[in-house]
């Protein structure tokens, strides 16, 4: 019987996962105006207050669809998120779950508050149920589980979900540089 056994070297991986950034999944918002903007904004990193007060207008003053609402506050939550506002991205993040609860991409953007937060079984709860409703960008889900699982000393499945990440998104440099850290050896 093959067993897959999997090293890695304590100290290098809270290194790493004190250093490394979770993935945040931005929600897509169409049809013009400033949720559009504040959603475009999000996609293509922006994380600035004047990006920020774009969301926050647009949530003060369109006529947004549920889903459209909760996109903005999970997009304006990722601004925050990225600014390392824990506080504030959860809670527009828990807004967005008033309005659809059940929008994948909440829990996999709650998922890495809880992670940078150091609460990895509640990271690991919110990444499940994002990854089981279904996200638009799923290799960041199956990357943030992976490093929930490191921070609960889970090495062999933090290894496959960088693997699954890796094989949605090949080309995506984040969970290939993960991998490299891990020493893979088959026993019989």
């Amino acid at each position: 019987m093959n067993r897959l056994n999997l090293s890695l070297s304590v100290l290098a991986a809270s290194a790493a996962l004190a250093a490394a950034g979770s993935a945040r999944a931005s929600v897509t918002v169409i049809g013009g105006g400033l949720a559009e903007a504040c959603s475009h904004a999000a996609m293509h990193g922006a994380s600035s207050y004047r990006d920020e007060q774009v969301c926050t207008s647009a949530l003060d003053t369109e006529f947004l669809s549920p889903r459209d609402r909760a996109g903005t506050y999970v997009n304006r939550g990722i601004m925050k998120l990225r600014r390392m506002e824990w506080d504030g991205a959860m809670k527009d993040l828990n807004m967005a779950l008033r309005y659809k609860p059940d929008l994948g991409e909440i829990y996999v953007n709650r998922g890495a508050v809880f992670i940078a937060e150091h609460r990895y079984s509640d990271g690991l709860a919110d990444l499940n149920k994002g990854i089981s409703l279904g996200v638009e960008e799923p290799e960041k889900a199956y990357y943030n589980r992976a490093l929930a699982y490191e921070g609960l000393d889970d090495v062999k499945s933090a290894y496959f979900d960088y693997q699954k990440a890796l094989e949605i998104a090949p080309n995506w440099a984040a969970p290939k540089q993960e991998l490299t850290r891990f020493h893979v050896t088959r026993r019989e």
